[in-house]
């Protein structure tokens, strides 16, 4: 299995799978880290522009409002209970956790807050824009800063990553194909849906696909692998 895979079906560029004690031990830690870390914070904050650009949030906000609207339950809460949901799905497509499954949970949710606290709210129409074409562009490039570390993708990239590496369809495809689900669900659950929301579900899987030809790390191992001719299963995130 090389470190990296491409598929003349649309060009998927996945990293090999690595358990969390391979995620640790492997090379290049403070680059990857410092990578992690960085990933996180600007995914929490790329969220709050696009919330408060009041012009399209992501797929995943839209099923947790409709969820939080049938259910009586917050915003919040509808939020963790999807992603404890969306963890169960990892176990048949055998996708591994790792610390940045950990650490995405802690600090996406608190860098967003603290945008939240720190950004001027946009008021006219070129700034709310502004926002929103800024947080998208962060939204899918700190996605793909963050999964290129491989330390392991939080639940609902897992579930994109996981499904590249079961179907062997392209990360584009699989993406969009779970940004329109998802949006479609929560849409029919009450969810408010705009002309950003359906933009952000079309452009996210390319993006991310492209961006994280740039933002792989890639590891002494992946060509060890590569050299000895062994096929271990194959691995995304």
């Amino acid at each position: 299995m090389t470190a990296t895979r491409r598929a003349d079906n649309g060009g998927q560029f996945i990293a090999r799978r690595m358990n969390a004690v391979e995620q640790l031990r492997a090379e290049k830690k403070v680059r990857r880290l410092t990578q992690l870390l960085l990933g996180l914070v600007g995914y929490g904050v790329s969220i709050t522009l696009l919330v408060e650009s009041s012009l399209g949030a992501s797929s995943w906000n839209i099923l947790a409002e409709g969820v939080s609207l049938r259910s009586g339950l917050t915003f919040g809460w509808a939020t963790n209970i999807i992603a404890v949901v969306v963890l169960l799905f990892w176990i048949p497509l055998r996708e591994l956790p790792g610390l940045g499954t950990v650490l995405n949970v802690v600090l996406v949710g608190a860098a967003a807050d603290l945008a939240a606290v720190l950004l001027p709210t946009p008021t006219a129409l070129p700034q709310r824009v502004l926002f929103y074409v800024v947080g998208l562009v962060m939204l899918t490039w700190f996605d793909a800063v963050y999964l290129g570390a491989r330390f392991g993708p939080g639940p609902r990239d897992g579930l994109m990553t996981g499904a590249v590496r079961v179907t062997g369809k392209p990360i584009w495809m699989v993406r969009t194909g779970i940004e329109v689900v998802v949006l479609t669900i929560g849409w029919i659950l009450g969810g408010t849906v705009g002309f950003g929301t359906v933009l952000i579900a079309v452009v996210m899987g390319p993006l991310v696909q492209l961006f994280l030809r740039a933002t792989t790390v890639r590891l002494a191992s992946d060509r060890a692998v590569e050299v000895s001719g062994d096929t271990p299963a194959p691995a995304a995130g």
